[in-house]
């Protein structure tokens, strides 16, 4: 598979500050990358930096085998943006900012794709752009981006401010550009929205990634969730290897296990008569709080945009 994104060893500082420290980071062809952090991780940094908008200190970044700051011109004719807090001309139309961010690209515009993303985002073009919500602000630069004939999308928060319908339009244009065999870099704090759409997924934290893999991978690393009850109460299970957050329900218990001790937690509670077994597959959430809420001590849980 062809890397269309690469860094290797991506380093940024502002002053003293090591904003990036050795981010590695590929997005391949048709896939879809998810890059994920709490606030102030280096996520905004990298991409600032991918664009040609921030020079590296040290190590390398290219898009479609280009040096991101030295041929950036070229790289933004095949690439559409999606900012997390778009800023738009206030005395212009929306209609007419998705014509200019069109223009820019020195492409012919194809009405029919405007036209359809503008019903589908239920976004009216005619009104100013200063009369505009926060959500309808992303959907102008959204439309912009998905009428782009574009070969790399980079989204940086872009479901921001959308509604639950919107966010399912959004994530039927992602699939959409992806059968295309279209490559995106979708940064979320959505963690549900990157579960779904996304093969491959990097943690970011203090500039540094510290994971990185499919979420079949990913989910190795993480607990089940587990409803049990018994005819019998279950003895030493907060003693069992493997068992954390334990917590006593009415009627049952709850509590989730590490991946590779399964399979004698379940011998140890069913010699005590299972009722009632519930299994919840790991979540994306779940691996991403067990990095950012209470692996090391001062640590502070949340993930937002940075």
């Amino acid at each position: 598979m062809s890397a269309v994104v690469e860094t290797r060893n991506l380093t940024k500082m502002f002053g003293k500050f090591k904003a990036l420290d050795g981010v590695d980071i590929t997005v391949n062809k048709g896939e879809v990358y998810g890059f994920i952090g709490p606030n102030g991780a280096g996520k905004s940094t990298t991409i600032r930096v991918l664009l040609g908008i921030l020079k590296a200190t040290a190590g390398d970044a290219t898009i479609f085998e280009k040096d991101v700051w030295g041929d950036a011109v070229e790289i933004h004719k095949r690439v559409a943006y999606v900012p997390g807090d778009v800023n738009l001309w206030p005395n212009l139309t929306g209609g007419e900012v998705i014509d200019l961010f069109l223009k820019f690209r020195g492409a012919d515009i194809n009405t029919k794709r405007r036209e359809e993303l503008i019903h589908k985002f239920k976004l009216d073009p005619t009104k100013k752009c200063r009369t505009y919500s926060k959500g309808n602000r992303q959907k102008v630069a959204l439309v912009a981006a998905f009428a782009a004939d574009a070969d790399l999308y980079i989204l940086d928060e872009p479901t921001s401010g959308l509604d639950p319908l919107m966010e399912q339009i959004f994530q039927e244009y992602v699939f959409e550009a992806k059968k295309e065999g279209k490559s995106i870099l979708l940064s979320s704090h959505i963690l549900s929205e990157v579960e779904k759409l996304c093969d491959r997924v990097g943690i970011i934290r203090e500039g540094k990634i510290i994971e990185t893999g499919t979420l079949t991978e990913l989910r190795h690393l993480t607990r089940t969730n587990l409803l049990v009850a018994t005819r019998s109460p279950i003895s030493d299970l907060n003693n069992l290897k493997g068992v954390h957050a334990l917590k006593q329900q009415e009627d049952a218990v709850s509590f989730q296990v590490d991946t590779e001790e399964l399979d004698s937690v379940i011998k140890h509670i069913s010699s005590f008569g299972i009722e009632k077994l519930e299994s919840a597959p790991p979540t994306l959430e779940d691996l991403f709080m067990r990095h950012y809420e209470g692996e090391e001590s001062g640590d502070k849980g949340g993930a937002a945009n940075g």
